[in-house]
């Protein structure tokens, strides 16, 4: 009889959750609500870019719906935000780096990978097609997390206590690389001496000369004042940030067909309008921080080597996600 009790309880409580659920999805829309998330506050580039799909929304939408935002990571990182999207609960909608989403979707860490893109427009042309619809679609598939547009836009440079401006110099430069595998490979490629180490030793690290420098965008070097220990900024531009900008898949399919439709056209949108901010803001930080006489800023002398130079690391990298033919359709764009 006991069982029988809690069996039923458990029945009864689940069926009260998905009605609960249900009813904040409703059709009708009169109390349709959404949710989004950034760890940032209002002023940064991934929380405007978030009320623009908002706004987007509002004034498309033929219902009525309301929105709720959670700022400065008060509901976690962004590893949280990814359990909250593929759940269905607490967020519908977010931005965030591709590798945090890597545990779902392996292939998709090829968004980050060093010296994918030649050029701003390169990558922009890439984010604003279809190339990228087979990550889209595995995400999707394996982790029920929608990719409705790309935010992002901060270029990624070296950053040194010495200066850094060709080949010679870069040989076995000791830096700092984000953990991932394939970071270290690539920066080896180019004769550098990476070395995966936490973030929050980098300053120190390069003060004690444990490494000579490491490789970041704008924003960080100037938050965090990397311009102390390493002034010496090199124009490798190695990497431009993709930021998807997601919405969880259980949300998306319980939205009436008219504003499933309104959140593909406003997420595409809204990437668009965040590229462009955070790669404006990109450029005028470094130049900030240049006339504030904090850092000096390098053309690297020969890019087109380090470009050449990287291809085999990045295609047997593809190979191994069974992401060939995708490298080749971003290369060729």
């Amino acid at each position: 009889m006991s069982i029988f009790k809690s069996v039923f309880s458990i029945a009864k409580a689940s069926i009260a959750a998905t009605l609960l659920f249900s009813a904040a999805f409703s059709a009708n829309a009169a109390d349709l609500t959404l949710r989004g998330a950034s760890l940032f506050d209002e002023n940064h580039a991934y929380t405007k870019t978030l009320r623009e799909f908002e706004r987007l929304i509002g004034e498309g939408y033929s219902g009525d719906v309301e929105f709720e935002m959670h700022l400065n990571g008060e509901l976690g990182d962004e590893s949280d935000f990814v359990t909250f999207l593929q759940q269905g609960v607490a967020i519908d909608y977010a931005i965030m780096a591709p590798s945090n989403m890597a545990v779902f979707a392996p292939a998709i860490p090829l968004m980050d990978m060093p010296f994918l893109f030649r050029d701003l427009d390169h990558w922009n042309a890439v984010l604003s097609s279809d190339v990228l619809a087979p990550l889209e679609d595995e995400l999707y598939e394996k982790a029920d997390i929608k990719v409705i547009g790309y935010a992002g836009g901060g270029t990624r440079n070296l950053a040194s206590a010495k200066p850094i401006a060709n080949m010679d110099e870069l040989g076995g430069h000791k830096m700092r690389v984000m953990g991932a595998p394939i970071q270290a490979k690539i920066f080896s490629a180019i004769s550098a001496a990476p070395s995966a180490i936490a973030y929050n030793e980098v300053y120190n690290a390069i003060q004690t000369g444990v490494i000579a420098g490491f490789e970041n965008e704008a924003a960080s070097i100037q938050n965090l004042k990397f311009y102390e220990v390493a002034p010496n900024i090199t124009l490798t531009k190695h990497a431009i940030t993709v930021r998807p900008l997601t919405m969880s898949g259980k949300t998306f399919r319980k939205l009436p067909e008219e504003l499933q439709a309104l959140v593909l056209e406003a997420g595409a949108k809204a990437g668009a309008f965040g590229r462009e901010i955070e790669s404006r803001e990109d450029g005028e930080k470094l130049t900030q921080m240049e006339d504030a006489g904090q850092i000096v800023v390098t053309e690297f002398e020969g890019r087109e080597k380090l470009l050449d130079l990287v291809v085999p690391v990045q295609d047997e990298f593809a190979a191994d996600l069974g992401a060939t033919e995708l490298l080749e359709s971003i290369r060729s764009m």
